[in-house]
């Protein structure tokens, strides 16, 4: 609507002799709006409308409570059976002009940046390259509202004793810590209800009370109410990744160590210009300062050592010092495991990486046992590599057995049953095999075993059973030299010649 002294000011100027265009253009007005305002006599009135459909607000609601919030359903009771001339976009204009089921946006409840009252825990998954290969990494992130410090790490799994040992390693290293973490209503630490009716997990609430902080979960579905720590994973997203590459997981917390912590912490914030360390300096007073030497998070574990001196954890094996098969207490921590008899401290391990599995580890100079298990289970890198480089044919019935359309169950032990089977036959009759079974897609050692009895003539390559003793297999030299070339023939055959010369 054009004020009335604008449309007094067109009306003078037209009078005077101004032209239409030119009054618009000094009066930064469109043409139109101006031919308007001259042709009604200096007045633009406002039109308003008669035939505006009005449905009154108690009908609305019970309706909206009958059809249990269907709007579709509501159109054609009223236009059906109340006979209502009525537009379905006019109906729900008028559910959202009387508020019947359309959630008003309220305002985010202001907090005030108190030094030392508040610190907020989060994560986040994101899907990056790690080495060759895309990954699912977990970002744990512990931030400090008023300074702005911040400290992450990435983990492959995450769970209750996993954040533990974060919240340790995070606090432990800016020695201080908030007297509130604001939480999601993640089940890690709460363990039932949600907002100001959690309850918080005792596990957890013995935990933050040695670092002296208490746990509180926002409302849900208010995420709001950690911003801060939502706009680190931000930046993590539009400053950390990019431009960055990762061989491992291990470089990864490096990398996001130097940046988090030593690097973001001593530049300013992009507004406010705060440098975050040095606030936090200020900020020191008010927290509560990590007493020194306090016990890292651990949880205790129960294992049985087998006949071999190994005892089995997270899929790998770990030797014990002894002759006995015993029953041992294994405490893991963060990146450790200690194992202990009746309170008898044993053995120390680092942790492998969380990738590595079926690997045995023993101390440097440790008298173990040279037998191992048959059940236990093998990997078969070597026997596929040698299978691969007999023929591309091969490959491609290797990457077959290996593909998601293979049935297989266990698909090491086949690869290694093919590898033995390849031992057994000549080179030319098991690359013959392979084509075949890789037309029809066998994925069973005895049909390959089939097929190589057909290609076979009149029994040529036939040869009388006999019972093999196949210890050897156990022996280490045998474990040593299995891949190894095999010696040609040729020699002998220059031998056998000089020796018929000599003669």
């Amino acid at each position: 609507m054009i004020e009335k002294d604008i449309q007094q000011t067109v009306k003078t100027l037209y009078e005077r002799g101004k032209k239409k265009k030119e009054i618009a253009r000094l009066l930064c007005l469109d043409p139109g709006t101006v031919r308007k305002i001259i042709a009604n006599d200096g007045e633009i009135k406002r039109i308003t409308r008669e035939d505006k459909k009005e449905i009154d607000k108690g009908m609305l609601e019970e309706l909206y409570k009958n059809c249990n919030g269907y709007a579709e359903r509501m159109y054609e009771i009223l236009t059906e059976e109340y006979g209502k001339d009525i537009g379905y976009s006019t109906l729900t204009r008028l559910l959202r002009e009387n508020g019947i089921g359309f959630k008003q946006d309220s305002r985010c409840a202001h907090v005030d940046d108190v030094p030392g009252e508040e610190m907020q825990h989060d994560t986040a998954v994101y899907i990056i390259t790690v080495g060759t290969q895309k990954m699912k990494v977990i970002c744990s992130g512990l931030y400090f509202r008023y300074s702005k410090i911040r400290y992450i790490k990435f983990y492959a799994r995450f769970n209750r004793f996993t954040m533990k040992c974060f919240i340790h390693e995070a606090l432990s290293y800016w020695k201080y810590a908030c007297k509130k973490c604001i939480i999601d209503n993640t089940n890690l630490a709460v363990l039932y209800g949600t907002g100001k009716n959690a309850v918080i997990h005792p596990e957890m609430i013995v935990f933050a009370r040695k670092y002296g902080f208490e746990w509180i979960a926002h409302e849900k579905g208010h995420a709001n109410r950690k911003a801060g720590k939502e706009r680190n994973f931000w930046t993590v997203e539009t400053n950390f990744f990019p431009g960055r590459s990762f061989n491992s997981i291990d470089d990864l917390n490096k990398q996001a160590f130097e940046w988090a912590a030593k690097r973001y912490a001593f530049r300013p914030v992009s507004k406010s210009r705060i440098i975050p360390i040095r606030l936090f300096e200020d900020e020191k007073p008010y927290l509560y300062e990590i007493p020194e030497g306090i016990h890292p998070p651990y949880q205790p574990h129960h294992r049985t050592v087998d006949e071999y001196g190994y005892c089995s954890f997270n899929g790998n094996y770990f030797w014990i010092p002894g002759k006995s098969r015993v029953s041992v207490k294994i405490i893991e921590y963060s990146n450790e495991l200690h194992i202990y008899q009746n309170k008898k401290h044993l053995a120390i391990y680092t942790l492998p990486a969380w990738n590595v599995k079926n690997k045995k580890f023993c101390p440097q100079g440790a008298e173990t046992n040279p037998y191992q298990p048959r059940n236990r289970k093998k990997p078969c890198h070597e026997e596929e590599t040698y299978l691969r480089n007999i023929d591309k044919t091969v490959s491609e019935y290797i990457d077959f057995i290996k593909s998601k359309e293979c049935r297989i169950s266990y698909k090491p032990k086949y690869i290694r049953n093919l590898y033995y089977l390849s031992r057994k036959v000549s080179h030319t009759l098991f690359l013959k095999a392979a084509e075949r079974a890789l037309k029809y897609q066998a994925a069973s050692i005895e049909t390959i075993e089939r097929i190589i009895t057909q290609l076979m003539k009149n029994s040529l390559y036939s040869f009388p059973d006999f019972t093999a003793n196949e210890e050897y297999k156990d022996r280490a030299e045998y474990q040593e030299g299995r891949f190894s070339r095999e010696t040609g023939v040729s020699f002998f055959d220059n031998q056998k010649e000089d020796d018929s010369e000599s003669i």
